[in-house]
C-alpha cells in the first residue's frame, strides 16, 4: 500500500502561531519609533496617537499569543524591549522635545531617569512572572509601562486638546509628572491589570457596544479621551490599592480558617 504523502510545511503549525503575535509586537515598536520622528518634526498630535496606537497594539498581542497558544520565551523579551523603546525612550524624547529641553542638562537628567524605571519595571516584572496562578494576578506591582508612557504624556495631551479647566503652566508640571511617575513605575503599589476580568456573556453585548463607543469617541475626540482616561486611571488608583489589600486580608482570614480545621478522625 502507498504511504500518505506528508504535507510540505514552511513552518511548524506552532512557529505559525508564534508569528502572528510577534509581528503585531514588532509593528508596535516600529510605531514607537516613529513618534520620535514626528516630535522632530515638531508634529506632536502624530507623535501622541503613535504611541496611543503602540499602547493598544501591546495591550493586544499577548492577548492574542494566550488565545492562538502563541506564546513563547522569544515573544515574552521581545514584547519587554518593545516596551522600553515605545513606552520608555519615545515618550522621554517626545516630552524632552516639547519642554524639557528648555531645562537644559537637568531637562535630559530627568528623561534619563524615567527610561532606567521602565528599564527596571519591566526587568522586575519578567521575573516576578511565570509563578501560580492566583488572585494577585489581577494586580500589576507599580504602574504598567504603556500607562506610564501615556501618563507622562498628559501635559501635552492636555495642551493639545484645546481645554482649559485648570489655569496652570503645563510646561512647570512636566518634569513634576515625569518624577512623580518614575516612582510609580518601580514603586510596589498594587494598580489593576484587567488580564483576567469574566465577562458574563449576558453583558457581552453591552461591553462590546461600549468598546466600540470608546473608539468612536477616540477617532472624533482622541486627546479629550485621553486626557480624560489619564485622568481617570490616576483616581483609580487608590480604589486598587484598597482592593487589593481587602482581597488579601480576605485570603489570609480564610488560610488560617483552613489551619485550623480539625483533622478528620479515624
Amino acid at each position: 500500500m502507498n504511504e500518505p504523502r506528508k504535507k510540505f510545511k514552511i513552518v511548524t503549525d506552532k512557529s505559525a502561531r508564534v508569528i502572528l503575535p510577534n509581528t503585531l509586537t514588532l509593528i508596535g515598536v516600529c510605531i514607537g519609533l516613529t513618534s520620535i520622528n514626528f516630535a522632530l518634526n515638531q508634529n506632536f498630535k502624530l507623535a501622541i496617537v503613535a504611541i496611543v496606537c503602540a499602547a493598544i497594539i501591546d495591550g493586544l498581542d499577548g492577548r492574542i499569543a494566550r488565545l492562538i497558544k502563541g506564546t513563547s520565551k522569544v515573544g515574552k523579551e521581545l514584547d519587554s524591549l518593545t516596551d522600553i523603546i515605545s513606552f520608555g525612550v519615545a515618550p522621554a524624547f517626545i516630552m524632552y522635545f516639547w519642554t524639557l529641553n528648555s531645562l537644559g542638562k537637568i531637562g535630559w537628567l530627568i528623561s534619563l531617569i524615567y527610561v532606567v524605571c521602565v528599564a527596571l519595571r519591566l526587568a522586575r516584572f519578567n521575573i516576578n512572572t511565570g509563578g501560580e496562578a492566583s488572585w494577585k494576578d489581577n494586580f500589576f506591582e507599580g504602574v504598567p509601562s504603556p500607562a506610564g508612557g501615556i501618563l507622562v504624556l498628559s501635559p501635552l495631551v492636555y495642551e493639545q486638546s484645546g481645554l482649559s479647566i485648570f489655569n496652570f503652566d503645563l510646561k512647570i508640571i512636566t518634569p513634576i509628572l515625569f518624577i512623580i511617575v518614575s516612582i510609580l513605575l518601580i514603586s510596589k503599589i498594587p494598580t489593576y491589570s484587567f488580564k483576567k476580568i469574566v465577562v458574563p456573556r449576558s453583558i457581552t453585548i453591552f461591553l462590546l457596544l461600549g468598546i466600540v463607543l470608546l473608539f468612536g469617541l477616540l477617532l472624533i475626540f482622541p486627546f479629550n479621551v485621553i486626557a480624560l482616561g489619564s485622568a481617570i486611571y490616576l483616581l483609580g488608583i487608590p480604589l486598587s490599592i484598597f482592593h487589593y489589600f481587602k482581597l488579601k486580608k480576605g485570603s489570609l482570614v480564610k488560610n488560617l480558617s483552613t489551619e485550623d480545621e480539625p483533622e478528620d478522625m479515624l
